[in-house]
Order: C-alpha cells, then structure tokens, then sequence
C-alpha cells in the first residue's frame, strides 16, 4: 500500500484488552509498530498493573504512556450495556483520547459492536451520515495489492442515500489510505444489468453517478462478487450484511485453500521435493495474502478515526492495525472526511466544483 512519510509525530490510542488471546499480544504487536515507526508515540490503556510488566524494558522512553482503566469489554458484553456501564474500560478510555484530540487515531481489538456504539456516542456522526460503514481491504488484482469494501458489518441496513455516503466515504479511504488520486467505485450488485437488483440500488447508481464528477472518483457501475478482488474497481459498496457476509466467506475459502494446498504438497515424497523448489514462490504468495498484513477495519462517518482489529489477531496483525490507523492520521483523514460528507447535503446533479479529500 501506498504509505505516507514516518516523519510527522503521530499519538495513538490503543485499548490493551479485549482481544482473544489478552493483553500480551497488543504489547508485542505494540513494541513491533513502534520500532518500525520511530515518530510515532502511544496511549496504552487497560489496568496499570497488568500492563507495567508487560513493558517493563520495552525501552521506548515517553513515547509509550499507560492510562489507567480498571476494566474491559467481554466479547459477550451487549453494546447498549457498555453504553451505559463501560465509562471505566479501556475501550471507552481510548475514545475518549481521541474525542479529546490526545491522540490522531484509535485502535482496539475489542468487541465491534461496543466498540461502534461508544465510538458513535462520544465521536460523534459526521455531517452527511447517516449510518457509519466500516471499510476492509481485500487482496485484489490492482497494483496498489488491495481494494476497499464498505460496508463490512457496520449496520446490515442501507438506502440509496446510505450508499451514496458509503461512495464519498470510500474514495475518500482510497485517497488517503491507499494513495488512489481518482478510485474505480462499484456497487455490488446480483448482476451488471441495468435492470438487476432492489429498487434501492438503482436509485443508488444514479446517485453515485451524479457525484461521481464532483467527488473526484469515476463509477464502474454495477460489479458482481467475482470482481470484489478484481482489478475492475478501487473500491466496493455495498449494505453491511451483504459486506460482512463477503467478508467472512473470503477469509474462509482462503483458509480452505490453504489447508488442501498444504496436505498436498505433503501427500508424497515428489509433492515435497516440489514444495521445497517453490519455497520462494510459496512464501510470496502467503505474503500476499496473509490477512493479518491488512488487520484492520476502518470505522467511516465518525468525528475521529477508528481502527477495529481481529479480535484473534496476531503480534503482526496488531501491528499492521497500528500501522494502518498511524498512515490515517498523519493524513487527516478524519478531517478531510468530514469536509467531503457535508458537500452531500448541497451535491446537486450538475454541480461542477470538485472536492478532493
């Protein structure tokens, strides 16, 4: 992916619990980022005597400071709860660095739907939005090695309106986040045909269509699941069930794939002598499409940027979440956002002033 210059000081907002597998992965995946990233500092939240020796001879001076919140969101902890309850947890505290403008980006492992309700209640929607989307990169055919896909599972509800927004909302990602000038958008649809799909989407088309101009990205139109890793488009819109749905039957089916590629390249002693002559050409092909090198869904439409990590991630997916959330915001990206949602209001048909963001 296209990165933004290391040099410009970043603080990031990280909640130590909620992952999986506990605090000691976001520790290691957070020694990993700061090493790679020598400008950046972070706010590690969570209970100060289960993180103190984790850190202990981490060596990173003042560029990692603990923050103090005795408690942590359960996977199984209903979001209206945390809500009203979670003003202790590390969750909350590490949006509240971000509301306060102590830190350029949040990012957590923890619950998504705690997570998107409290970041909603104490970011904020923009302007322009209605619903909140949550953007993820896909392993696609482009040169940039990914493309973007919103909504992943922010709200399994979506009108015309929602999907103009998600539109605006995902070129503005692939501007910032991928370094796209003018991004491919398409809408995912049942087929390519004009007269295909709900009446919702093709109200949706024509609408994207028309800001297409004006939002500074060219729209493909109509694209069907098999393009989603495609070369076709940049990024991809569509409601969150269908997104989430995608989502997981990708991560599934590359799962598959890599297990059978395994077993046989294991089943005999030529397979194996094989398997050791493309050793090279197998370790790039994982590389390419790891997930964990791409960990992080982006929360769209906030007052603030919101990373969502695996809740089962790795050192290196915790890591690459960081990372992704530090390009964010060296950009501004939440601000550029923000100024490119309330252009929806006022976007008319023939409006013919671009607004890049």
């Amino acid at each position: 992916m296209t990165g933004m210059s290391q040099d410009k000081a970043i603080t990031l907002s990280v909640d130590a619990m909620g992952g999986d597998q506990g605090p000691e992965i976001v520790a290691e995946g957070l020694k990993r980022f700061l090493q790679a990233d020598p400008a950046a500092s972070v706010l590690l939240h969570g209970p100060r005597q289960r993180l103190e020796p984790l850190l202990a001879q981490s060596g990173f001076g003042d560029r990692l400071q603990l923050v103090h919140a005795p408690d942590a969101v359960a996977m199984t902890d209903k979001p209206s709860h945390v809500m009203r309850h979670g003003k202790s947890t590390s969750m909350w505290s590490a949006i509240e660095a971000v509301r306060e403008r102590r830190a350029g980006a949040c990012v957590s492992c923890g619950n998504t739907g705690a997570l998107m309700a409290v970041a909603m209640l104490r970011l904020r929607k923009v302007e322009g939005v209605n619903r909140p989307a949550i953007a993820a990169l896909w392993p696609s055919r482009n040169p940039q090695g990914f493309n973007v896909m919103l909504d992943a599972g922010a709200d399994i509800r979506a009108d015309q309106d929602d999907l103009l927004a998600y539109a605006m909302m995902g070129a503005s990602y692939a501007r910032n986040g991928l370094g796209l000038e003018r991004p491919r958008i398409g809408l995912l649809n049942v087929g390519t045909e004009e007269h295909k799909g709900r009446a919702e989407l093709k109200v949706a088309g024509e609408l994207i269509a028309r800001a297409a101009e004006r939002g500074a990205f060219d729209y493909v139109g109509f694209i069907e699941g098999g393009d989603i890793p495609s070369d076709r488009v940049d990024v991809v819109v569509t409601d969150g069930f269908t997104g989430n749905v995608a989502l997981k039957t990708g991560e599934g089916t590359a799962t598959l794939i890599s297990g059978l590629l395994r077993e046989a390249l294991m089943k005999t002693a030529l397979s194996k002598l094989a398997a050791l002559l493309a050793t090279g050409s197998l370790k790039r092909l994982k590389t390419r499409i790891d997930p964990r090198q791409v960990n992080g869904g982006v929360f769209l439409g906030l007052n603030g940027t919101v990373v969502k990590s695996h809740g089962s991630a790795d050192a290196t997916g915790v890591a690459a979440a960081m990372a992704l959330a530090a390009r964010l915001a060296r950009s501004d990206f939440s601000d550029r956002l923000a100024g490119r949602m309330a252009t929806i209001a006022t976007m008319q048909p023939d409006a013919g002033e671009e607004v890049r963001a």
